[in-house]
């Protein structure tokens, strides 16, 4: 006969193969409803894809159409603008190669000629300035304070030539081409580097110095960048009462530093510390 043991394992047996078998059930169940969300959550993603590369190609012929219409346009824009101008381009700074290429491209079709390329030697060297000078500059290497109306006087004869810019350009200049001087317009484009202490205030003296002897000329004097410079310059531009220009790498940039070197004031680009794109009508039209 059958005891109770046996009764009682008979029937955990079947208590297992029933749940085993429910468990079994819903396992390829659920695997049935995985597989199906699984083939339409990728469907749709492939159909995401597909829409993002079709609007991706249609902003690349877009930009492409844009390109060639300010390809087309710019020549119109500017031409005869800085008819036979002298144009001298500054370096305060380390000089770049890209940047004299941008400014020159800008010049195409203007009428205006990149006649002279200077790089300020930054930290100032004041014993080959001293032994350049006469007079009273013969003491900046004692006297840093002269570097002050010293500059003023450089600016100045970059653009009305003389006697003292020609004596002290070895020794002010890193490196020059073409013309030092007589410039009817000035690009200036800073690139300061890491000074301190001496190094840095002689710097800033001889900058400023500059600057203000090229604004009291009258002669027009723009400040430019490639855009995404960081730190920007167009406030150190501004405060000195420069134009600037903050996207000197692009067709507008260009044009706007045209416009700038004609006379239109303001700072330019698509920065944030910009006024506008390009000046106004009454710029354009002028």
């Amino acid at each position: 006969m059958f005891d109770l043991r046996y009764h009682a394992a008979s029937l955990v047996a079947v208590l297992v193969a029933l749940v085993v078998g429910l468990l079994l059930g819903v396992a390829i169940g659920d695997s049935g409803l995985v597989s199906s969300a699984e083939k339409r959550v990728r469907e749709s993603l492939r159909q995401d894809v597909r829409d993002a590369e079709a609007k991706s190609g249609r902003l690349e012929r877009q930009l492409r159409a844009e390109r060639r219409y300010a390809g087309a346009a710019y020549p119109l824009l500017v031409s005869g603008r800085l008819r036979n101008v002298d144009v001298g381009l500054v370096f305060l700074g380390d000089p770049s190669e890209s940047t004299t290429s941008q400014v020159r491209s800008a010049l195409q079709g203007s009428g205006g000629r990149l006649t002279g390329i200077v790089s300020l030697r930054l930290p100032p060297d004041l014993d080959a300035i001293s032994k350049a000078a006469t007079g009273r500059f013969q003491r900046i290497d004692s006297n840093p304070r002269l570097l002050t109306p010293f500059g003023r006087r450089i600016g100045d004869q970059l653009i009305f030539g003389g006697g003292l810019l020609r004596r002290e350009a070895d020794a002010l200049f890193a490196e020059r081409a073409g013309l030092v001087g007589r410039y009817d317009a000035v690009v200036i484009a800073r690139r300061p580097g890491r000074l301190a202490g001496t190094d840095a205030s002689n710097s800033a003296r001889l900058e400023n110095a500059i600057v203000a002897g090229l604004v009291r000329t009258g002669a027009p004097v723009a400040g430019v960048e490639p855009a995404g410079t960081d730190p920007s310059q167009v406030e150190w531009y501004r405060s000195r009462g420069l134009s600037s220009i903050d996207n000197i790498d692009t067709t507008a940039g260009q044009a706007a530093l045209v416009f700038a070197l004609g006379g239109a004031r303001g700072s330019f680009g698509a920065g944030p510390q910009a006024g506008g794109l390009l000046p106004g009508p009454e710029a354009v039209g002028r």
